[in-house]
């Protein structure tokens, strides 16, 4: 298994609209293992393939305390099932440190294929709900923080600015 580089809030990279995925080869496999990785050494709960450069309708997710319940989403398809909205703090490993409120649907129907490529259909609420609808906006070229206003935008960027600045001072600091 290997890190992936997570693409960072205002990469171009992340509007990239992805490809449905196809095959379901060891290629495949080794990327949802690398995505798997990559998200519990950065404590995020979601990871869309977009945000590690890949372009294919890839989610994994594991709202677990302990890691414990990994899930795949290929080809995911949500639908609302309520009006009704849910308003939930979100962050994003792509914005990292930043974190606002954002207004979803609170009840969504997740139709999905599974790493072995067969499909399901279950009804989601509460976190399952707006993770997944998090994880889908990624495939879909759109970041969380798109849902804000301009200034709240230019807060997030400048906030990723700083935290990446921080970050390679660090680096380099362990290195010395």
């Amino acid at each position: 298994m290997t890190l992936r580089t997570i693409l960072n809030y205002p990469d171009p990279r992340l509007r990239t609209l992805a490809k449905p995925v196809t095959h379901f080869d060891d290629e495949l496999k080794t990327l949802i293992d690398d995505m798997f990785e990559t998200m519990y050494a950065a404590k995020g709960i979601g990871l869309a393939a977009t945000q590690v450069d890949e372009h294919i309708q890839l989610v994994v997710m594991d709202l677990s305390e302990d890691g414990s319940q990994p899930r795949v989403f290929i080809n995911p398809v949500i639908t609302p099932l309520a009006d009704e909205l849910y308003s939930y703090e979100e962050g994003c490993l792509s914005v990292p440190e930043y974190y606002d409120k954002v207004d979803r649907p609170k009840h969504v129907r997740i139709e999905a294929l599974d790493a072995q490529g067969n499909p399901f259909v279950e009804e989601a609420q509460g976190l399952l709900a707006v993770c997944i609808q998090h994880e889908i906006d990624h495939l879909n070229g759109k970041v969380f923080v798109d849902y804000l206003s301009k200034l709240k935008q230019d807060r997030a960027r400048d906030k990723v600015r700083k935290v990446i600045k921080q970050r390679e001072k660090d680096a380099e600091h362990k290195r010395l």
